[in-house]
């Protein structure tokens, strides 16, 4: 009888996850209402409470309200300090729902996977109303950006089955040569 063959993914899980990398995580929450003060951010002390007990480090944590410029320019200061930026919130349907058309300006390379495996678990708990969210992950320089719902329930979903356990293995994988050298 045949040994099981190894995966290749293994090895690369293995070879990221037994490396010192200690991700740096930057949030940005787009909310009128949170950020107009009308009603409590529920999604920063998710987001550090999660990142902090996988090891990692929120490093800002910023509330704009649904405005392109105030978007994009969140992003790009996260850009300069993290390894990655989650943006929360803006990617739904509605007029105002404007992150996932603006982070996209800021990358150059997708990465499909994130968003077509987060609306399938979302499909599976809530059904079809998972077509209506436009969140995805791309590359933007040497980090990640990762788009969620505005929901604590959507964030914890997004990170705990999907980003967390991989974000070594993907920030190994985008910064290969550079680390290895190191």
């Amino acid at each position: 009888m045949e040994a099981p063959k190894r995966m290749p993914v293994n090895d690369h899980r293995e070879l990221w996850g037994s490396k010192e990398l200690r991700i740096k995580f930057c949030l940005v929450v787009t909310s009128d209402s949170v950020y107009s003060g009308l009603k409590e951010d529920l999604i920063t002390p998710l987001v550090k409470s999660l990142i902090t007990r996988s090891g990692h480090e929120l490093m800002v944590s910023e509330v704009v309200p649904n405005d392109e410029e105030a978007i994009s320019n969140a992003i790009r200061k996260s850009l300069e300090v993290c390894d990655v930026v989650l943006v929360s919130g803006g990617t739904g349907i509605s007029r105002k729902d404007l992150s996932a058309d603006v982070a996209i300006r800021h990358c150059n390379k997708l990465i499909p996977g994130y968003g077509e495996l987060f609306r399938y678990l979302t499909y599976l708990q809530y059904g079809s109303a998972a077509i209506l969210s436009r969140n995805y992950a791309c590359i933007a320089g040497d980090s990640i950006i990762f788009l969620t719902p505005g929901s604590p329930q959507a964030v914890e979903l997004a990170l705990t089955k999907l980003i967390l356990p991989e974000i070594k293995h993907m920030i190994g994988e985008l910064r290969k040569e550079k680390l290895s050298n190191s």
